[in-house]
């Protein structure tokens, strides 16, 4: 399956799917002649593969728990190719949420002989060189110069080859919003996915210039597994000593929405006609208005954790990845903790591949984090703090929160479902384990030489169709 303009899921490599009465088998049909970039045959065993080696134990991939879904999980999934253009897969409990799943990346398939013979010393190295990143979409990657660019070329053995648009695609690969900029306006790129944050006023009003609804949430992490911060009425301080109003006023700049809350904007309710944010409502007063009662509150808390007016609080380091934006705020939240709580931090920053293992191997203090829907339901903000979770970057380990996703994820009543996922985020929302500080926007600068991109609300964006006019 694939998302298409609207984010709805459909066909892709399958033909077609049907689904039992009772929801729990789902059974696709693959398009005849699918081939892989290499040109070799794709088939229903290489989907069987694939979903079986990203859930296992033993791979212990950051996405396995997306296959909790399915019986047998983990190490027994049951999923099975029928025939060669056939696969069957049966599911624990109905899943609303299951097609828009097998839509997402990790459930894309991967080639068996290709991976098992680039293993060297344990480590799989086939996703690092173009010449065995062999995949099945609409391009190829023929090129990979590390720190510098990927070119792609359309893929000739790709099902739809004839509705693509361009033959070659660039990715430019920079940190520098500075130099990202530059190159936008010099034309070296036609399109930018980030600008330096004093640059948003002046451009806002150009037409290159593009501010889009984004399902996601900008936070603070914490180690929970690390003191202070293993202490639930230390995060809690530390996160309502954030004035959220001055970092989307002055810093974001792009009507980023103060966040009261983890699970962010745009996510319906057990009633479709609501939002879950509108249902769950706030933990605190995120607007200007709020700030003197939680800094008020903040203090108290720290004062409860054994540091009255942060006597005695150890020096700690905040993490983030290299970003003007990224960079702001740290500087903004360092000036926020020592004038509100009267503690100190220091200020490191990383590039973005060190950043990720850093704060997945739980190295770290205090970091930014932000986090994109990977489909369109609350679940995928809250099931990724389960302590099996390889994206669980907080250390978080809670048995009763753990419980509560396995019920959210077996429960067949929409209703029950919906209470329970609120339920889940009280937990996370009263032990502070994050501190959100705003929902998104996606911004980014459009050449209008380049017409038939588009984006979506869950972080993707298309160019496969997209064409280059004079």
């Amino acid at each position: 399956m694939k998302l298409n303009e609207k984010g709805v899921p459909v066909e892709a490599n399958a033909a077609s799917y049907t689904v039992s009465e009772d929801k729990l088998t789902y059974t696709f049909t693959l398009r005849d002649g699918l081939k892989w970039s290499d040109g070799s045959e794709l088939t229903a065993e290489d989907y069987v593969y694939d979903w079986k080696r990203a859930a296992s134990t033993e791979t212990a991939a950051d996405y396995g728990y997306m296959f909790d879904v399915i019986e047998g999980y983990p190490d027994n999934l049951n999923v099975v190719a029928k025939d060669k253009k056939t696969i069957e897969v049966k599911l624990v409990t109905p899943v609303p949420y299951f097609l828009e799943l097998v839509a997402f990346p990790t459930y894309y398939p991967v080639k068996k002989d290709v991976i098992e013979a680039s293993v060297k010393d344990g480590v799989e190295t086939w996703a690092t060189d173009p010449a065995t990143y062999i995949g099945n979409g609409p391009y190829k990657m023929v090129k990979w110069e590390h720190d510098s660019e990927i070119i792609f070329e359309k893929n000739e053995h790709y099902y739809d080859v004839d509705s693509l648009g361009p033959d070659r695609i660039r990715f430019v690969l920079m940190d520098d919003d500075n130099a990202i900029l530059s190159a936008f306006q010099n034309g070296d790129i036609l399109f930018a996915d980030s600008l330096p944050n004093d640059e948003i006023e002046a451009w806002k009003n150009k037409p290159e210039f593009f501010i889009e609804g984004q399902l996601g949430t900008y936070y603070v992490s914490f180690n929970t597994k690390k003191a202070p911060f293993d202490n639930p009425k230390v995060r809690m301080a530390l996160s309502l000593a954030i004035d959220r109003d001055y970092i989307c006023r002055v810093i974001g700049q792009a009507g980023q929405q103060p966040a009261g809350a983890y699970v962010p904007t745009g996510l319906s309710d057990v009633d479709p006609d609501k939002e879950f944010r509108e249902v769950g409502g706030n933990y605190y007063d995120p607007t200007a208005a709020g700030n003197e009662e939680n800094i008020a509150r903040a203090k108290q808390l720290l004062a409860e954790a054994g540091y009255p007016n942060g006597e005695g609080f150890p020096t700690f380091e905040y993490l983030y990845n290299e970003s003007t934006g990224h960079q702001l705020i740290a500087e903004a939240l360092q000036q926020m903790w020592k004038d509100n709580l009267g503690i100190t931090c220091t200020l490191a920053s990383q590039e973005w591949n060190t950043f990720l293992n850093t704060r997945k191997n739980g190295d770290y203090e205090v970091a930014r984090n932000g986090w994109l829907g990977d489909y369109n339901d609350p679940i995928s903000f809250l099931d990724m703090f389960l302590s099996t979770s390889g994206n669980n970057d907080a250390q978080y380990e809670n048995p009763e929160y753990d419980n509560l996703i396995k019920q959210i994820k077996t429960t067949e009543d929409r209703e029950t479902r919906y209470k329970l996922m609120h339920d889940a985020e009280d937990i996370l929302m009263n032990e502070a384990v994050v501190a959100p500080i705003y929902f998104y926007v996606d911004i980014y600068l459009k050449s209008q030489k380049l017409e038939g991109f588009y984006a979506s609300p869950l972080g993707y964006k298309y160019f496969m169709h997209a064409k280059v006019t004079d």
